[in-house]
């Protein structure tokens, strides 16, 4: 079996290889993270057409995902929407 032998120059590659890995991966996040809408608790009470305390119970449940700021809670656009898409009820569909 043959044996190979690394040297500090192979590793010395590896980490720079490693590192801007690393960073690549950091700013397409960052990027993913830029591009969210994020909206405050009137503007979804406003597009949900819905009460303080029914988008309290959304939160408290799970149901609606958020994230606190100090005492500022906000909301991704696109989470509100995936979630009416998974609780969408289509009443022309046959019982079982």
């Amino acid at each position: 079996m043959p044996t190979a032998i690394i040297t500090t120059d192979d590793l010395r590659e590896f980490k720079l290889e490693l590192l801007s890995s690393i960073k690549e991966l950091l700013n397409e996040n960052q990027t993913k993270m830029m591009k969210k809408e994020w909206l405050r608790s009137t503007q979804v009470m406003d597009m949900l057409q819905i009460s303080m305390t029914t988008l309290q119970g959304l939160r408290v449940k799970g149901t609606l995902p958020f994230i606190k700021i100090g005492g500022l809670i906000f909301y991704e656009a696109g989470e509100i929407e995936k979630v009416l898409m998974e609780n969408t009820v289509n009443p022309l569909k046959k019982k079982r």
